[in-house]
């Protein structure tokens, strides 16, 4: 892969090529993604989506707006300080071209923006809910009508696949979806493959899929453009990373190691003496005791550290990359950068306590039960008025249903496919709260 190819300005729909060193300082297309997606309604839903603790109402612990708005901060750090290394070994593409360090601190800080814009409600049980919805619950019925693939599709469903149709999918009076640069966008693709083959290989990038049936033609144009290395068989849609999707990865893997254990710490789930045990291992010769001692409130000395331990793994993970660039760039680098971390071992340590004291603690799975619950019964409705719907035989009642979709489901295809995955973007594009009102009027309570 070549950063000349890599760093595409290109923006779906573009007739022209749109050349760096043409760009207006004061309005770069790279920054503009940032903009478009912050100012994007499906990013603003995010403030009422759980990151780890469901329908939580304490101010302590994070959303997942809150979650990505800190992710993109470290991603900007990290795409800065690895940009203005491959500019030292790339000189072209500053003294030809026109790139500066912030273009890669912007590219990054966008697509970490955007990570978290697919996720349904209440978390990662969310994801589980809709796939099993159709593996195993009433769905299951639709696989007779549906491809391989297309099945796959529903029964793993996927937020990071859902955020590219998100990002791109063109609706009425929007072409293009947002209209990010084709760089931004390839640095989103985490794992820029589709729902099968499932798991070809254990390279980092296979561990999950990115795109839905629904958007693989332009997910391939893309990756055409960017000149991504094409992986598996031919016909399949599949390849190597980008090279900043691993600086993407690295921005969300510090954030929630660092801050789902601050939440635990400041929730009162973690004792504090933990904090200074397992974060001193990530940041013992930084550390200034005499300022810890001095920082009254816990939620103070919490923060001390937790800006010290990031700011460490920055440091590290920029590391690690740009040692491993010409093995990134030939696409035989197949970990993610914090598991070459030489921290890997504190890093496990602090994922572990945060496990057993917040991810599986009692309020947590209570919520996410309920949450199940909430969007089983939604689906349920849903897909049972789209299927009479495409069966001919709607009822009234399944028309005041598909009133609640009439803008976002596309019933034009005669593939049965098509409905069904808009009416999963739907819901998983609802909110928490929105999810439970719904759930409520479907089951004739506040009316």
């Amino acid at each position: 892969m070549q950063w000349e190819q890599l760093l595409s300005l290109r923006k779906q729909g573009d007739k022209t090529k749109r050349i760096r060193v043409e760009e207006d300082e004061t309005r770069l297309a790279f920054e503009v993604d940032y903009d478009r997606i912050i100012f994007s309604s499906a990013f603003r839903s995010l403030q009422d989506k759980t990151q780890v603790i469901p329908l939580s109402k304490t101010d302590f612990v994070h959303t997942r707006l809150t979650h990505s708005l800190e992710v993109s901060v470290v991603g900007r750090s990290l795409g800065r300080q690895a940009g203005k290394a491959i500019l030292q070994k790339h000189p072209q593409l500053k003294d030809s071209l026109g790139y500066n360090t912030n273009d890669f601190g912007a590219i990054v800080a966008a697509a970490s923006l955007a990570h978290d814009i697919g996720n349904p409600p209440f978390g990662h049980s969310g994801e589980k809910a809709i796939g099993d919805f159709f593996l195993n619950g009433t769905g299951k019925r639709f696989k007779q009508h549906l491809s391989e693939k297309q099945y796959q599709d529903l029964i793993d469903f996927e937020g990071n696949a859902n955020g590219f149709k998100i990002l791109t999918q063109s609706r009425e009076g929007v072409a293009g979806g947002l209209r990010l640069t084709f760089a931004t966008l390839g640095a989103f693709m985490k794992y820029p493959k589709e729902s099968l083959p499932k798991r070809p290989t254990t390279d980092i990038c296979d561990k999950k899929f990115g795109v839905f049936q629904t958007d693989a033609a332009f997910f391939s144009e893309v990756a055409a453009e960017l000149g991504l290395i094409k992986r598996g068989n031919l016909g399949d849609v599949h390849y190597n990373r980008h090279p900043l999707a691993f600086l993407v990865e690295a921005a969300d893997d510090i954030c929630y190691t660092i801050i789902d254990f601050e939440d635990g710490i400041n929730l009162g789930w973690i004792d504090e003496s933990f904090a200074l045990e397992y974060l001193s291992k990530l940041i013992k010769d930084t550390v200034n005791i005499t300022k810890y001692n001095q920082l009254k409130s816990t939620s103070d000395r919490i923060s001390y550290l937790r800006s010290l331990a990031i700011n460490r793994l920055i440091q590290d993970a920029v590391t690690i990359f740009i040692e491993n660039e010409e093995q990134i760039l030939k696409g035989e680098f197949s970990v993610s950068l914090m598991d070459k971390s030489k921290f890997k071992a504190q890093i496990k340590d602090i994922i572990k306590i945060s496990i057993e004291k917040i991810y599986k603690s009692k309020e947590v799975i209570d919520k996410e039960i309920a949450g199940y619950k909430i969007l089983t019964t939604l689906l349920e409705a849903f897909t049972q008025a789209i299927e009479n719907k495409y069966n001919g035989n709607s009822t009234h009642y399944d028309n005041l249903i598909l009133e609640e979709l009439k803008s976002s489901v596309n019933f034009s295809s005669s593939e049965l496919y098509y409905p069904l995955m808009d009416c999963c973007s739907y819901i998983a594009g609802l909110t928490d709260g929105n999810a439970l009102l719904t759930f409520n009027k479907l089951s004739g309570k506040n009316v």
